[in-house]
């Protein structure tokens, strides 16, 4: 017989998950309807062969509808020079606020990348499943573009906090 154990409480467990640092990144498409981004944490490596990364996004997101749509994404992982950035992407401003900031350019399948970021992942969908409020996205790497900066923005215990390797 299986036994099912109750979750912990929800405010425990966004508790918890402030105590795991974790990158920032802006996950970004391209539609019809034009460019749309949200700045996310839950972004990790999935495999390395093939290439495949994963990244939640919630489904009353503003941008949901978009990434329910798209084919391609990318996944921009931030310095800490991207601070405000990563603000603009994560509140309640509208898609053409957020990329009137940063150096954005067209990737290769057309979705936005940022320019200056640590490294950008230009992925093709693979899978996507509901799990909880959020979808999970599974994006097969097409494209990888890295920069020589050395300090990553992260996300710990409910702030930013900068990580240098030096």
């Amino acid at each position: 017989m299986t036994h099912r154990f109750q979750t912990v409480e929800s405010a425990d467990y966004r508790n918890g998950m402030a105590r795991l640092a974790a990158a920032v990144n802006i996950v970004t498409t391209r539609t019809a309807d034009g460019r749309f981004g949200f700045t996310a944490s839950a972004v990790c490596s999935v495999s390395d062969a093939p290439a495949t990364l994963l990244a939640c996004i919630n489904r009353t997101s503003s941008c949901f509808p978009a990434f329910d749509r798209a084919r391609f994404f990318s996944v921009n992982t931030l310095a800490p020079s991207h601070e405000a950035l990563s603000d603009l992407f994560g509140g309640k401003t509208s898609m053409t606020e957020r990329f009137s900031s940063g150096r954005w350019v067209e990737g290769r399948t057309g979705v936005p990348v940022l320019e200056d970021a640590l490294v950008s992942f230009e992925c093709e969908l693979a899978n996507a499943f509901d799990e909880g409020t959020h979808r999970v996205l599974f994006g097969r790497v097409i494209d990888l573009r890295s920069s020589d900066q050395e300090a990553a923005l992260l996300y710990y215990s409910r702030r930013y906090v900068a990580w240098n390797n030096s």
